[in-house]
């Protein structure tokens, strides 16, 4: 079992690799995973997940895709299970396409984009 502690904000996250699976036929390892959360509280995000599983795993974030994340009922615990593909290509080819959205790392707003004229009455 493998562990790491992350910063998440000021606190602390654990994610612990439960278990690994390599899929040949597919090109790509199926692991499953569990994250302690109960220094942050809520939920973490799926994008973080990932960033955490790939820091973990010492690949590249495009790699990781998370499949499934489900919070155990009146824990502070996580688990889920995620794909992690050889190649960017193997991934776009095999992963569902809302799979690939929902893994999508999330744009940040461009705070230098003018804003729109306020109409006068």
């Amino acid at each position: 079992m493998c562990q790491f502690i992350s910063n998440y904000g000021s606190v602390a996250m654990k994610v612990s690799i439960t278990s690994k699976q390599q899929n040949n036929l597919m090109k790509r390892k199926e692991v499953s995973f569990c994250v302690d959360h109960s220094d942050i509280g809520g939920t973490p995000a799926r994008a973080e997940v990932s960033n955490q599983l790939a820091s973990v795993l010492k690949i590249k974030r495009e790699l990781v895709y998370v499949t499934s994340m489900q919070t155990k009922t009146g824990t502070m615990t996580t688990v889920g299970k995620a794909n992690v593909y050889d190649s960017v290509e193997q991934a776009k080819s095999l992963e569902p396409k809302h799979i690939i959205a929902r893994n999508a790392v999330p744009e940040k707003a461009d705070e230098t984009a003018p804003e729109e004229p306020k109409e006068e009455e």
